[in-house]
């Protein structure tokens, strides 16, 4: 099989792999993430997607510290239970976990509904609405089925690097590492970065929908990040243009331009209690 790739042209090849991207792109490419509409390359069946969230959340509890605060727990599922409820998902089984670890400000989650939110975070977001924004954002990713969409868009990414490969077979060593090592970091910084930069971004605008429909007020959004930001001064990070994650800025800007949308849910929506979750 190798050997006959290898027989074809390098422009040849290349023109027959860009050809079935694009009718294999085009084909799988039907799903759309809520709220936002957009359309989504994913090859995972929602089945498979779960089956790997849940043995990669086995792995990260296996090999954490699970808080005993009572009441950190109590309110990591009170409110993202309360998200979860009005989120556009399936049946999932959802598991909220809070890890102790007081110098992670930080949460994620994983396909099927599997989320946990570090310790460090807490007094970050202060009340339930500022957990709201937390929980929500996770919960969108899910929903939104952002995990299945980066595994997709990494395979997408690895194929065409084996291709590139397979279509210099006899060229100089010293050249094709260059072509390599010059491909590679395209796909990290004009591919797959910007790419995650913009599920970040989704999920916030998918997220302060979800706390506005909880009946969290979306308002606080704009407030856990200035928090956040405060928090992170003199702490060091990768720039915007090299991070998955949009500077806190964009982010606070992009809030405040969808509040008017979420607040047409906030009013109609049963108000949530905002109970103070730290000192």
């Amino acid at each position: 099989m190798l050997r006959t790739i290898t027989s074809i042209k390098p422009h040849t090849f290349l023109l027959l792999l860009f050809s079935f991207l694009l009718i294999t792109s085009s084909i799988i490419a039907c799903y759309k993430a809520p709220v936002t509409g957009r359309s989504q390359f994913i090859i995972l069946t929602q089945s498979q997607e779960n089956e790997m969230g849940l043995t990669a959340f086995n792995e990260v509890i296996k090999n954490e510290t699970m808080s005993t605060n009572q009441s950190y727990n109590d309110a990591v599922t009170r409110v993202g239970q309360r998200i979860a409820a009005v989120s556009h998902t399936q049946n999932y089984n959802w598991d909220f976990k809070v890890i102790e670890d007081d110098e992670q400000i930080n949460a994620f989650a994983l396909p099927g509904g599997k989320v946990a939110v570090y310790t460090g975070i807490l007094p970050v977001a202060q009340t339930d609405a500022g957990l709201a924004t937390v929980m929500a954002h996770e919960v969108a990713h899910v929903a939104a089925r952002h995990g299945g969409e980066r595994v997709s868009t990494s395979v997408l990414a690895q194929l065409g690097a084996v291709g590139i490969g397979a279509a210099m077979g006899g060229s100089d060593p010293y050249v094709y590492e260059a072509v390599m090592q010059a491909y590679g970091l395209g796909a990290n910084v004009g591919v797959l970065l910007p790419f995650g930069r913009s599920q970040e971004s989704e999920a916030d605008r998918i997220g302060l929908i979800y706390m506005a429909k909880a009946g969290y007020d979306p308002r606080e959004a704009v407030a856990f990040w200035q928090r956040m930001e405060a928090a992170s001064q003199g702490k060091s990070g990768a720039p915007e243009f090299l991070s998955t994650h949009p500077g806190y800025q964009t982010r606070i800007q992009n809030l405040q331009k969808w509040l008017p949308e979420a607040m047409t849910y906030y009013n109609s929506a049963s108000k949530a209690p905002n109970n103070q979750i730290t000192n």
